[in-house]
């Protein structure tokens, strides 16, 4: 959790608007704001390790098909300098990450988890150049793209669209309502997940 710069880098989150938590997932410093989107998947898994690669392929594949759907030229694979870097990124053109991914593995069981920049990237960017710079991580600030900046006019609606049909086809998706046991024990551990401050 905290090292080297791990404090100044949560207050220089706090300065420019962004709360800093600490994400169930995992991976470096990311942004998430009301023009990006988050995903999740939890799977049972007797042996949760064996799958992590397979995983992070299924659900990187999809996403990139997801965005292929709506055209754009996305790919999967790390873009050199990317914030939060990862093979299994989901990139527009080689040149720009529009998704990170993320996995936590537990007994039994395992955690995929993503951000979707649909717009906005200036946003993230702004952010995470006093983030990084505070935890002494190198990244390059152009490598951040969105959806819209590759299809202009992308909304969120779309990108979830577009998302949730890829992962109903692979999956089968059955909307559930979470009950309101649920809903108070989230709302109880959710500072928990909080960064300490200075």
């Amino acid at each position: 959790m905290a090292g080297d710069g791990y404090l100044e880098a949560v207050d220089a989150a706090r300065a420019s608007g962004f709360e800093a938590v600490e994400r169930l997932a995992g991976g470096r410093a990311s942004a998430f704001h009301d023009r990006t989107l988050h995903l999740g998947l939890a799977v049972r898994d007797g042996d949760p390790r064996a799958g992590v690669t397979r995983r992070f392929e299924e659900a990187a594949g999809l996403i990139a098909r997801a965005f292929v759907g709506l055209g754009v030229d996305a790919r999967v694979g790390e873009v050199p300098g990317e914030y939060c870097a990862g093979e299994h990124s989901v990139n527009a053109r080689g040149r720009t990450k529009l998704v990170g991914l993320a996995q936590r593995v537990i007994k039994d069981g395992a955690y995929v988890g993503g951000v979707v920049v649909v717009a906005g990237a200036d946003r993230l960017r702004d952010v995470l150049v006093p983030v990084y710079e505070a935890l002494e991580l190198e990244w390059r600030p152009e490598t951040t793209g969105s959806l819209a900046d590759e299809r202009p006019g992308s909304t969120w609606e779309d990108a979830r669209a577009a998302i949730e049909a890829e992962y109903a086809e692979r999956y089968g998706l059955e909307p559930v309502e979470l009950d309101g046991e649920t809903l108070a024990l989230a709302e109880r551990l959710a500072p928990e997940h909080r960064s300490p401050g200075q």
